[in-house]
């Protein structure tokens, strides 16, 4: 079993890069599809405690039911916003990645890099092209 796990979207560029710079570092994490398998109460809260942010910075709302749902009212409470990523998990942005080292919402891509317990073990680009390990500066 992997002591590495990521909360992804397959349909999400940013989860996939993530991902695929854990499996760079020689890893092959556990794997939640978090859309069809989302986290009980309790885990969500763990996972945000984890990380160091509030409900409110977790919430995603580009093709979200964000607005529809008022979630952008700055008086609601912190249990308001986690009923409705619980009711509508596309709400929690994604991804996230628990490992030894840490757990962090990894927006951009990049910031896996900072919890992954082993370097990159080749050169890796974004899907858009972008180089984030080059050949000469491989970490």
């Amino acid at each position: 079993m992997s002591e590495i796990t990521i909360y992804h979207n397959p349909e999400c560029g940013t989860s996939r890069n993530t991902l695929a710079m854990i499996r760079n570092s020689g890893e092959q994490p556990t794997i939640i599809h978090y859309l069809q398998t989302p986290p009980c109460r309790e885990r969500l809260l763990s996972l945000i405690n984890a990380m160091g942010i509030t409900p409110g910075e977790l919430l995603r709302q580009k093709g979200t039911p964000y607005q529809e749902l008022g979630l952008d009212n700055t008086e609601l409470s912190d249990e308001t916003i986690i009923d409705s990523m619980l009711e509508h998990p596309i709400l929690i942005n994604r991804p996230i990645v628990v490992t030894p080292l840490g757990t962090r919402l990894c927006r951009p891509s990049e910031k896996v890099l900072d919890i992954l317990p082993n370097p990159q073990q080749t050169a890796f680009s974004k899907e858009d092209g972008e180089v984030v390990i080059s050949t000469s500066n491989k970490s």
